[in-house]
């Protein structure tokens, strides 16, 4: 329940602060007063959305504070999911306005999105305004009404998670489908270049050998020479390096008695000796190997060619980039053959989904029908003493073309105020009045169903006066012993009904004008529903009349 309200700065209110009782609670003032001012500060601490008209003028900032009592309607688990400080007891929503435009919400004093603030404060309150009849007409409404009634909040939570699933499946298939149509369009070009590349049969490092090749026989001839030429320089009997090495050896080797040192020469010639032995050999056996051969000359060339036109074609620079791309084209038409298969897979998921789906949409629809005709029943029952004796309404069922996130039902108020009239949607054929009774009768029976922790009704009473009025008090001070509930209104008959009353009034306050709003007592309330029962001079008989409404002497 909403315990109090703290206003500072807002529109014409300087500073407000007002407690709020249990049970019914009325709120009257003359028009103008600032009524509305006060619902939509309300509106604003509960995550509507503000502008700059909102901050009174000359003023920096405005604060909007309500405090709540949430200890009936296991809100903790939303506390929990939102990182939020729960006191059952005190929850406090403020909203602060600044004339810079900026805006800050919060809750028991932590920082939080408009989104956030908004989704408690449907939680919280449940604000009805004279525009709120037009809901009437609006299908999702009427479902939403059904819904409540025939309390579908777990059925839908399921439905609507096997429609996501189904959701997601038909997209997949949509994709994967046309992934097929693209890429089989793309077939025979993939085919085309990935059996140019296993003609090709590339081997990773192969074109760095063939380039070291090509090199190698284009200069064969300057090769073969100088090979010839260091197997001379060494081994020539005449002034062959090893020939001088071999007698630099034994040299060093004579001195070895008499000159210790030259043992360690000699080691080392004796190594160069033997090092430089194979060198020579290996260069004369190299020289007979390296010789140029046309034919591998041509053989080479043309697979370096291919190799290079490749590349080029490709916009790839490695024989490695040529395989990968390969194993690309290869993976490619794996994945195109195989698309048969999955789509066909796909489809027999999503065909399952959707027999499971229409499934709980039967449940559903089965429980919204059986629900209506509650609705109907209780709604005319309930209606009829509010001056609408004759009132016919039912609930019209149609299948939609295909399910969505609601089910396959469309529904349709069908209302007559008249025994002989036809049924018509209610937005058509009932009156202002008739609306509002509608949308009391309704809000009652939805409030009972989904136990809000508070409801405003804000003129819902437009178009109705004497025993009808009286009858809708009764209503909505009925719903009171289940809840907390408020009501803005301008009849005598309801306002008698509060459990506690509310005055809102203007006053002249150093060329300023200010709103303001108190709890009466009970010779204030007599004052007040006899001034709304004659207007501003109070009668005798308007006296009597309202302590007789209030059942006070």
């Amino acid at each position: 329940m909403l315990k109090s309200l703290f206003i500072q700065n807002y529109v014409l209110i300087d500073s407000l602060d007002i407690e709020f009782a249990n049970g019914f609670s009325v709120i009257t003032g003359e028009t103008g007063a600032g009524k509305s001012i006060i619902l939509g500060a309300l509106s604003l601490v509960l995550g509507q959305r503000a502008d700059g008209k909102s901050i009174k003028k000359e003023a920096d900032r405005c604060v909007i504070e309500a405090t709540f009592d949430i200890s009936l309607y296991q809100l903790e688990p939303f506390f929990i999911a939102n990182d939020l400080e729960y006191d059952a007891r005190h929850c406090i929503l403020r909203r602060e306005l600044y004339a810079s435009g900026k805006s800050r919400a919060f809750v028991n004093d932590s920082p939080v999105g408009l989104n956030v603030l908004r989704s408690l404060g449907t939680r919280l309150i449940d604000i009805h305004s004279q525009h709120q009849n037009l809901m009437l007409g609006d299908s999702r409404f009427q479902l939403d009404v059904v819904d409540v009634l025939a309390d579908n909040e777990i059925p839908l939570i399921l439905y609507r998670k096997e429609f996501s699933r189904y959701q997601s499946l038909k997209r997949d298939l949509k994709e994967l489908t046309e992934k097929s149509r693209q890429n089989r369009q793309e077939e025979d070009y993939i085919r085309f270049q990935l059996e140019q590349l296993h003609e090709a049969r590339l081997t990773d490092g192969e074109q760095e050998m063939l380039e070291q090749e090509q090199e190698t026989l284009t200069h064969a001839e300057e090769i073969k020479g100088a090979l010839y030429k260091i197997t001379e320089l060494l081994s020539s009997d005449e002034q062959g390096g090893l020939l001088q090495i071999k007698e630099a050896l034994q040299t060093a080797t004579s001195l070895e008695r008499f000159y210790p040192q030259a043992k360690e020469m000699a080691e080392r010639l004796r190594s160069a000796y033997i090092d430089l032995n194979d060198l020579s050999s290996d260069a004369d056996s190299q020289k007979e190997d390296v010789e140029f051969n046309p034919e591998r000359m041509v053989f080479v060339e043309e697979r370096l060619n291919l190799i290079y036109t490749l590349q080029q074609k490709h916009h790839l620079n490695s024989v490695a980039e040529l395989i990968v791309l390969q194993e690309k084209y290869t993976a490619q038409l794996q994945e195109i053959d195989s698309y048969d298969n999955q789509i066909e897979a796909l489809q027999l998921q999503v065909d399952t989904t959707f027999k499971e789906l229409m499934q709980q949409a039967s449940v559903l629809s089965e429980q919204r029908k059986i629900a209506s005709l509650g609705l109907a029943r209780q709604l005319v029952e309930m209606i009829a003493p509010l001056g609408m004796p004759n009132t016919r309404f039912s609930v019209d069922f149609k299948t939609k073309s295909a399910p969505d996130a609601d089910g396959i039902d469309e529904i349709c108020f069908l209302f007559s105020a008249n025994k002989s009239g036809d049924l018509q949607p209610v937005a058509n054929t009932a009156s202002g009045g008739e609306i509002s009774r509608l949308m009391l009768c309704l809000k009652a029976m939805i409030a009972g169903a989904t136990a809000l922790p508070a409801i405003i009704f804000d003129e819902v009473d437009t178009g109705v006066s004497g025993d009808i009025a009286n009858k809708m008090g009764d209503i909505m001070h009925e719903l009171g012993t289940k809840m907390q509930v408020m009501a803005i209104t301008h009849l005598p008959q309801i306002a008698s009904k509060g459990n506690a009353h509310y005055y809102v009034f203007k006053k002249e306050e150093n060329d300023r004008t200010i709103t303001q709003i108190k709890q009466m007592d009970t010779e204030e309330r007599v004052i007040e529903i006899a001034r709304m029962l004659s207007g501003a001079a109070l009668t005798e008989a308007s006296m009597a009349n309202a302590r007789d409404l209030l059942g006070v002497d």
